[in-house]
């Protein structure tokens, strides 16, 4: 049965906001404070994987506790934030959010308290439903658990979702509410990482709702 009213949940950084440079910039901050590699940007996107601690003990070759992720996490979003200015909505972003027929809403895994107000400042917030970012003080989990609550407050079931990322994350925590996702290439992912996820894949965001669409109708065949 197709779900009365469909509902799509857009991820932000490396989705709608283009900010991969600055993100790798900020995880060689972080790894420079403890003496490891430069990650290139094509690196990032083979590596990249939440837990992020996960990720940081991989290319670190030693453990990474909740202490030293910690201290990690805020050298990684002091660099972030400093170069946060500079950094623009993917291409087609206010295109993509045009075309998509339903509601849409926004779930960030970056600080909630500095989301809001960068949504508003590029003047996207009258096209949400509901924000939410990380109400916590350390990033780096996984997705699912937000994407549940996220849906609770907006009284949104999860068949009736779709939800546009970047990462394998992204749709694990649809997969685990009931819904589907469709992964977008220009984000912190490998694309072929991606395509062997087996979702739906899109190189541009347009494509993305365009084939979340797509997948909104087949369900109800």
């Amino acid at each position: 049965m197709t779900p009365a009213h469909p509902h799509l949940v857009w991820d932000w950084n490396g989705t709608l906001l283009n900010d991969l440079s600055l993100v790798v910039a900020a995880t060689n901050a972080a790894f420079a404070s403890v003496g490891g590699p430069v990650v290139t940007p094509d690196e990032h996107r083979v590596r990249f994987r939440r837990p992020v601690a996960e990720y940081y003990a991989e290319v670190l070759g030693q453990a990474v506790d909740d202490d030293e992720f910690g201290r990690l996490d805020r050298i990684f979003h002091d660099a972030y934030r400093s170069g946060l200015t500079t950094c623009e909505l993917a291409a087609d972003a206010r295109a993509a959010m045009a075309a998509w027929p339903g509601s849409q809403s926004l779930l960030s895994m970056w600080f909630h308290e500095e989301l809001v107000p960068t949504v508003h400042t590029f003047g996207l917030t009258g096209h949400f439903t509901r924000v939410d970012g990380l109400r916590a003080t350390v990033g780096g989990d996984r997705k699912a658990e937000s994407l549940q609550r996220h849906l609770t407050e907006l009284g949104v079931d999860g068949s009736a979702v779709v939800l546009i990322g970047d990462s394998i994350d992204d749709a694990d925590a649809a997969l685990a509410v009931g819904g589907r996702a469709v992964l977008y290439t220009g984000g912190f992912t490998d694309p072929a990482r991606l395509r062997a996820s087996g979702h739906p894949v899109a190189d541009t965001l347009t494509d993305a709702v365009a084939l979340a669409v797509r997948e909104v109708s087949s369900a109800g065949r």
